[in-house]
Parts: C-alpha cells; sequence; structure tokens
C-alpha cells in the first residue's frame, strides 16, 4: 500500500480498478482546512490522462510495473520489433502499445519494455540519448548571447529546440523525459 503523501512521480497504483502512473503532484496545504495532494494520473493501460485530489492519509495498493530490457530492432510500417536480451525472442509491438517513446529511439538501442500483469502498454527509452541533428537552419553568427533556440529534426524525426551554433550532422545529448536538448554529444 502507498500513502498518498508518499506520492512520486512515476509512481504507479490501482485505483478505482484501473492503474495509473503519476505524472505531476503537488502537496497543497491551504491557509484553511485541510492539506491535499492533486496529482494528473496517466492510465497506463489505455494512456488517458485524468486530474485527482486526494487527502495524504489515502491509501491505494501499489501496482507492480514489469520493466523488461529489451533491443529496438526495426519497425515495418506497422509493426515494430524488439528483441529480448537472455532468450533472443522477437516481439512485435504496435504503435498503439508504444505511444510516442520511441520518438528518441533508434535501431539497435536498449529499451525498458512495461507491462502490467503479462500485458504490455509502453516502452522506457533511456534517460539521456545521443542523436544526429538531421535538418535545422544555420545559426546567426554573434546571436548566441540571448540564449536564443531553434527548431531542429533529430535522425529519428522528432523535432526539438537547440540553441543557435548546433549545426546540421552535430551530435546532441537529448533528455527523453522533458525532449530537452542537454549539450554537444
Amino acid at each position: 500500500m502507498i500513502s498518498a503523501g508518499d506520492f512520486r512521480n512515476g509512481v504507479t497504483f490501482e485505483f478505482e480498478g484501473n492503474v495509473y502512473q503519476i505524472v505531476e503532484f503537488q502537496h497543497v496545504k491551504p491557509g484553511k482546512g485541510a492539506a491535499f495532494v492533486r496529482t494528473k494520473l496517466k492510465n497506463v493501460i489505455n494512456g488517458g490522462v485524468v486530474e485527482k485530489t486526494f487527502r495524504p492519509t489515502d491509501k491505494m495498493p501499489k501496482a507492480h510495473i514489469e520493466r523488461k530490457d529489451m533491443e529496438y530492432l526495426y519497425n515495418d510500417g506497422e509493426l515494430f520489433y524488439f528483441m529480448d536480451q537472455e532468450t533472443y525472442e522477437q516481439m512485435p509491438l504496435n504503435a498503439e502499445q508504444l505511444g510516442d517513446a520511441l520518438k528518441f529511439v533508434k535501431e539497435n538501442m536498449l529499451v525498458k519494455i512495461l507491462s502490467y500483469k503479462g500485458s504490455v502498454f509502453g516502452v522506457e527509452p533511456p534517460n539521456f540519448v545521443e542523436l544526429q541533428v538531421a535538418e535545422t537552419e544555420p545559426g546567426v553568427k554573434g546571436d548566441t548571447a540571448t540564449g536564443a533556440q531553434k527548431p531542429a529534426i533529430l535522425e529519428t524525426g522528432a523535432q526539438i529546440n537547440v540553441p543557435l551554433f548546433i549545426d546540421q550532422g552535430d551530435m546532441i545529448r537529448v533528455d527523453t523525459r522533458t525532449g530537452e536538448y542537454m549539450e554537444r554529444a
């Protein structure tokens, strides 16, 4: 059991017959009245996001999410293939099961396949990945003091904002949790 006072981002629990993962949480202590916990929850099975408020003493059973390391191999249009690192078995998953998790994943990259009671519901890429900038406009010389950014398309097709000094063909490090540029690789 987990109490609402112990909520953290990424924690999964069962509530009202569904399994939820905490996307955001905020402990609120108003001037009058009792404290409460405001949350944004993602249903791990269907992907829906809801906002709920809990008392800090509310308790819910913790949901055990199985995370298995697998290697992303390739996709053939509709199916994405992953290989188990221990048994070398291949597992095909469709785009609905993956959501937008693969926008920072390239072939032969290790990811974690997430499942609940044997049912796969998502893919968790590494926290940081190194990707090549496939397309971006050239930066203007001398315009770097403002911290300005420009859009760039990465080799996986994902679009993020990068500093003006990044050029096409540069390798950069991206935080997959936020989708933000971190540094040159």
